[in-house]
């Protein structure tokens, strides 16, 4: 029979698996509490990072209908859940155990899908939603702009010619249509 503590610790680790849009397991072996500490300041606002129970943990992820991780519960477990840009933790995770080799990335999931240690590194190479964002709006903005400049070229560019068509005919520059009356009175 479970004890009502354990369920309560199951219940919120579900809970957490399920309101947040990624999570990654770490192995925090060696660590200190002050270590610790700062890897949660380094994660940012929109993660939460968890020292766990491996039992416990993986009834939770397999409750909120997580089963990829099941093999990831060994050693000293602990869970980063992010609720905000996953590219911002995955970052502040790859920076921190740059600086302390203690810090392991198991792997995690995002919106689903399972992710190994290797990919996590590559989320977080990745810009921010917001670095993308503002790419993504400047490449709009600059093609709106070519596409003003062509418009815009085409009745300037008629203007031109017909201003460069008058003043030659004005000159009575060669190559000047003769009148059509001059042409039927010579025949």
């Amino acid at each position: 029979m479970a004890r009502p503590d354990k369920s309560a610790a199951v219940a919120e680790l579900t809970d957490k698996f399920r309101s947040s849009n990624a999570a990654v397991l770490t192995e925090y072996r060696g660590l200190t509490v002050a270590q610790l500490k700062e890897l949660r300041r380094s994660l940012g606002e929109n993660a939460q990072y968890a020292v766990v129970k491996n039992t416990l943990t993986k009834i939770a992820a397999n409750e909120a209908g997580i089963n990829t991780l099941d093999d990831q519960f060994t050693g000293p477990t602990a869970v980063a859940f992010i609720t905000g840009d996953p590219v911002e933790s995955a970052k502040g995770l790859r920076d921190f155990a740059k600086d302390n080799p203690n810090l392991i990335i198991k792997g995690g999931v995002l919106d689903g899908k399972a992710l190994t240690a290797d990919e996590i590194k590559k989320l977080a190479d990745l810009e921010s939603r917001e670095v993308l964002l503002a790419k993504l709006a400047g490449a709009m903005k600059g093609k709106q702009s070519q596409a003003a400049a062509l418009f815009q070229a085409l009745p300037s560019k008629f203007v031109r010619s017909a201003e460069a068509l008058r003043a030659k005919v004005e000159q009575g520059g060669a190559g000047t249509p003769a009148p059509v009356e001059a042409e039927a009175a010579a025949e």
